[in-house]
């Protein structure tokens, strides 16, 4: 699909994925709205910014209206603990933003819609295929798991029934950059580290197993793969978008630590607390087969993370679901 003046709707375009991918379509001369609840000076510039709840078919229906291609980015995330806390919350959010977006994009949309789904799909094992999801998501996976599962069926039945209306997915591995969440009960592994090493922790307790292994892709390359997913209008399966290798979390530490360019001492804690399965790192033999590969280090990819992070540290303009619940 050529985008060049095509009017687009990011939903969730003010978020860690979202901010690249409204760059790649900008550059790409696409008319941008992006719609999410965060503060509009989130929003970037050149485009066509609205605060609204999706969580309402409504204002579902107001966002998709008159686009010609939407990008659902829409999710609620968080860690093990967050998921155990907020169930329901977790399961209702994420069915909802994915059954509500993807009625209205078919009804009010004339051309696709790319779904961002998750690695929670999965049932427990070392390596993600996308062909074989398992039987059951994982438990500490549970009920995001279930919900973004269901909103793949979803989209399956309605490409058997529309098949003139393109559905893409991905599923993201853990991704990080900057415009994540830092400060919430819901921060993801690499936020949180950064917030806890620049907060000056030392020495710095790892609890949960430090040998876990992570499969952690930078934002900027996941937006790519999202683009030229419906660029190409890759239909007829999900695509994984991770680095195809692992890290493991004592080494995730240590990395964000010589980043930092802090002498911080590193000790295990309690190695009993969950912190999610022994393994999980995705095959991406689709993303390649697209052209798609991540270009960004590690390395380089926490740097970046950690100048954004010192540079807005005070910023409030993230909306957190979480906070009234």
């Amino acid at each position: 699909m050529d985008f060049k003046n095509k009017d687009v709707l990011v939903a969730g375009g003010t978020g860690l994925i979202g901010q690249h991918l409204v760059i790649l379509l900008l550059e790409a001369g696409a008319n941008v709205r992006v719609v999410s609840m965060d503060h509009p000076s989130r929003a970037n510039p050149h485009t066509e910014f609205r605060m609204m709840n999706l969580l309402d078919p409504g204002a579902c229906r107001d966002a998709c209206f008159g686009m010609d291609y939407v990008f659902n980015l829409l999710c609620s995330k968080g860690s093990p603990q967050l998921v155990r806390e907020k169930p329901a919350t977790m399961f209702d959010h994420n069915a909802l933003l994915d059954m509500n977006m993807l009625r209205a994009a078919r009804e009010s949309c004339s051309e696709g819609i790319l779904i961002a789904s998750s690695l929670a799909v999965y049932a427990p094992s070392p390596v993600f295929d996308e062909d074989d999801i398992g039987p059951a998501p994982s438990r500490n996976d549970w009920y995001p798991g279930w919900a973004k599962r269901m909103g793949e069926m979803q989209a399956q039945a309605y490409q058997e029934q529309y098949p003139e209306f393109r559905i893409s997915i991905v599923r993201p591995a853990n991704t990080y950059g900057p415009w994540d969440d830092f400060a919430s009960p819901a921060a993801m592994v690499v936020p949180s580290f950064i917030r806890r090493i620049e907060g000056g922790e030392d020495p710095f307790v790892l609890r949960g197993q430090p040998d876990a292994i992570r499969d952690i892709v930078y934002a900027k390359d996941v937006a790519r793969g999202m683009f030229m997913a419906a660029e190409q209008e890759v239909v007829g399966g999900p695509i994984n978008l991770g680095t195809g290798v692992g890290v493991s979390i004592l080494g995730l530490i240590k990395t964000v630590i010589d980043v930092s360019g802090r002498d911080v001492q590193v000790i295990l804690g309690d190695q009993q607390v969950s912190t999610g399965d022994s393994k999980r790192v995705l095959l991406i033999h689709r993303a390649r087969k697209m052209g798609w590969k991540p270009e960004v280090s590690l390395r380089d990819g926490i740097r970046e993370t950690f100048d954004w992070y010192r540079s807005h540290k005070k910023d409030k303009s993230r909306y957190d679901p979480f906070a009234s619940l």
